[in-house]
């Protein structure tokens, strides 16, 4: 992996051997604009209401499923962490000696570094989506977009018997 910034583990971290080979294929379906080309300036979590502008630049030919998106208030971002390193298992995101296990934390630092922000869409220009809420570098690659959790109707057919 290449593209990937291999951080260093602190002390009492773990990374494993990572498999030989993927499981299963993605595509980049688009590219996040952010203010942010250094990961400690970035911040731990997006503010959709007052976090910066950004965009969201959909490639084409997915360009056309953002049909229907202006009407929507809040979208569900998925994004590929590129530069996370991908074998860490424990990791002391604090600094401070306290170790804990990768599928316990919200770290880049992951096996799949796929992350997940709700962000304000405040319009849409073409194949641009301007948003406030992420949390990511310039230049992430983007894998999917979702309207938020409950922004769909719900009828008895989707109420839990």
């Amino acid at each position: 992996m290449t593209d990937t910034i291999a951080d260093p583990l602190r002390p009492g971290e773990a990374a494993v051997a990572t498999p030989p080979a993927f499981d299963a294929e993605l595509w980049f379906i688009g590219r996040i604009r952010t203010p942010w080309t250094d990961r400690d300036a970035c911040p731990k979590r997006g503010d959709p209401d007052n976090g910066p502008i950004c965009r969201i630049e959909v490639f084409a030919p997915w360009d056309a499923a953002l049909r229907g998106v202006e009407a929507k208030d809040r979208m569900q971002v998925l994004y590929w962490m590129h530069l996370s390193r991908r074998d860490a298992v424990l990791q002391s995101p604090r600094h401070d000696g306290r170790i804990t296990g990768t599928f316990a934390l919200r770290s880049p630092l992951r096996p799949n570094p796929i992350a997940s922000s709700v962000v304000r869409l405040l319009r849409v220009e073409g194949p641009v989506l301007i948003v406030r809420g992420l949390d990511c570098l310039d230049g992430t690659p983007l894998v999917d977009l979702k309207p938020e959790f409950g922004d769909l109707p719900c009828d008895a057919s989707c109420l839990p018997r």
